[in-house]
């Protein structure tokens, strides 16, 4: 059993939840973060930056694993891995990475970033492993509650989605973490595969709110990608419905 984890991204939706699940007596959980530690954290942090090497080195001295969970919307996630791998090698940790569905088959340019950081841990010479996992449940709840100000909700047309709860990829992160690498694991998706319609009206109903939806096309190799499915997987591991998740308060 692992004795010292780091998760980096620790403060997030879904490096939180896998600390917490790492947790337990005799193992030391490192979280690291941009920011100080708040008062009474149970964890042993770290402050650093992966964008510019800060702290980095004295986050993953001594690790025996590290969880990557840190992201970035801005393009950045292949120079931070890389400077994650570099300052890690000294000390062979197991690296759990954590990817999304469909970055090999839909050209969005978060999903390069994220395929080209994945390649970086597959090269890193470390002992890897990679799990490619659905939207979360947050993340399209997040899309309709940006637009509440608006008179309608816009949706990509002919969209489906597979939404997962971030609990459970972070409780199977845990569990990869504590085993040994296994390379490329099979995809986790959530129990439904449901048209981006049907969840915007479950949010809006969760809200008590009601808005009319206008379906937007969504042009080129990523429109078709995402209508042809290759962000779906066959693997609905999850167990949590997105109903479940909006009334669980979360």
């Amino acid at each position: 059993m692992p004795g010292t984890n780091l998760v980096t991204g620790g403060t997030g939706v879904l490096g939180r939840e896998v600390a917490r699940r790492l947790l337990a007596p005799g193992r030391e959980v490192r979280v690291l973060s941009r920011r100080p530690a708040p008062d009474g954290s149970p964890y042993a942090w770290r402050t650093g930056d992966l964008r510019t090497g800060t702290g980095i080195g004295a986050a993953v001295e001594g690790a025996e694993v590290i969880v990557h969970c840190a992201t970035t919307l801005g393009g950045k996630d292949v120079a931070a891995t890389r400077t994650l791998i570099d300052a890690a090698r000294s000390g062979m940790p197991h690296l759990v990475y954590v990817s999304i569905v469909g970055v090999d088959r839909i050209p969005l340019p978060y999903y390069r970033a994220k395929l080209a950081a994945e390649e970086a841990v597959v090269s890193s010479g470390l002992p890897w492993t990679i799990l490619r996992a659905t939207q979360f449940h947050t993340l399209i709840r997040l899309v309709v509650d940006l637009q509440r100000r608006l008179p309608v909700v816009f949706r990509p047309a002919g969209f489906r989605f597979q939404p997962v709860d971030p609990g459970e990829v972070a409780a199977r992160l845990a569990e990869l973490a504590l085993e040994g690498a296994a390379g490329r694991v099979p995809d986790m998706g959530g129990p439904e595969v449901r048209d981006f319609r049907d969840l915007a009206r479950a949010t809006l109903r969760a809200a008590n709110r009601r808005r009319p939806m206008i379906p937007v096309p969504i042009p080129g190799a990523i429109g078709r990608g995402y209508r042809d499915g290759h962000h779906l997987t066959p693997n609905a591991a999850g167990r949590v419905t997105f109903e479940q998740f909006l009334g669980s308060g979360s």
